[in-house]
């Protein structure tokens, strides 16, 4: 059985694990357990973004950390024309 490299992990899974590893990260530290889990969490939460922006650039990047964010980069829509109002009288 041979595995294909190619093939792209779903963004929204990965956002989900950056989500659940950031917040672990903030409830380990809250909770008091020892330094070295609580850094354990802290570099892997780290270490996804930075895993991301080697493998797709700044877009997928951008793409993780802001998914609302439009991927044509910062496009506005075009104007619907200039709103009538009712002549004053």
């Amino acid at each position: 059985m041979s595995y294909s490299t190619t093939d792209p992990v779903a963004l929204s899974r990965v956002r989900c694990k950056f989500a659940v590893f950031s917040g672990l990260s903030l409830v380990a530290a809250a909770v008091g357990l020892p330094a070295w889990s609580v850094a354990a969490l802290v570099l892997t939460s780290l270490a996804i973004p930075v895993a991301v922006g080697l493998a797709g650039g700044g877009g997928l990047l951008r793409q993780l950390l802001r998914p609302g964010a439009n991927p044509g980069g910062g496009t506005r829509s075009p104007d619907r024309g200039t709103r009538r109002t009712r002549p004053s009288t």
